[in-house]
């Protein structure tokens, strides 16, 4: 983040939003799973192991179409020169929008698998070298990040190097109350307004914007 230029920066605070607005979707709808923090899954596989088999499926496909969605966006990135952002950024829309459909016609286990692809793709909007360096759809890096940064305010270095991790982390927080709002509004359908938000973010970013190096 410290070494991303203010619109980098910008968007990176923008997608974790949307990462935190279709988590709360996700988490409501399936009653207490993530569609973008597969940690929390994780946790939720071990215990379906023990306490229930139909809680491990769960968890076990989220965390599957998560990977997925990495492994389809990584690929779908060597095949394309340049606008490499914006591309992963429509990719993210289109499959936000095949969730919202599959919501509308009654599918809610195929809205929610394509919520998941969805933030595994976007994690792939920062990814350079091969290396994902900013993680948008998980918060636990940013917190480290934070204190990591504190610690070195205090001991005399830069005394707000810690600020945009700060932001990262609150966008995600902003983010899932949005979505909760618009989830007890709207629904399943609410997948229809972060399908919309990745879309301009897309044309925002525009097609010859790529992806800058950041090491934190």
């Amino acid at each position: 983040m410290t070494r991303l230029d203010l619109k980098a920066r910008a968007l990176a605070i923008c997608l974790s939003a949307l990462a935190g607005f279709v988590d709360a979707i996700g988490f409501l709808g399936t009653g207490g799973f993530f569609v973008s923090f597969m940690s929390g899954n994780s946790t939720r596989l071990g215990v379906g192991f023990v306490d229930g088999a139909g809680a491990a499926v769960m968890a076990a496909g989220l965390v599957g179409s998560f990977v997925g969605g990495v492994m389809i966006a990584s690929l779908l990135k060597r095949k394309v020169r340049s606008g490499k952002r914006s591309f992963m950024l429509l990719l993210v829309s289109l499959l936000l929008s095949a969730g919202a459909i599959c919501a509308g016609l009654g599918l809610p286990t195929a809205a929610f698998a394509l919520a998941a692809a969805a933030m595994g793709a976007e994690n792939m909007v920062f990814e350079d070298g091969g290396e994902v360096q900013i993680g948008l759809t998980y918060m636990t890096g940013a917190l480290v990040k934070i204190g990591q940064r504190l610690a070195l305010a205090l001991s005399g270095g830069s005394p707000w190097s810690w600020l945009p991790f700060l932001l990262l982390w609150i966008g995600l927080i902003t983010g899932g109350a949005m979505g909760a709002l618009c989830f007890f509004r709207w629904g399943m359908s609410a997948l229809w307004i972060a399908a919309g938000l990745a879309g301009l973010l897309a044309i925002v970013v525009g097609p010859d914007a790529n992806v800058s190096k950041a090491r934190g």
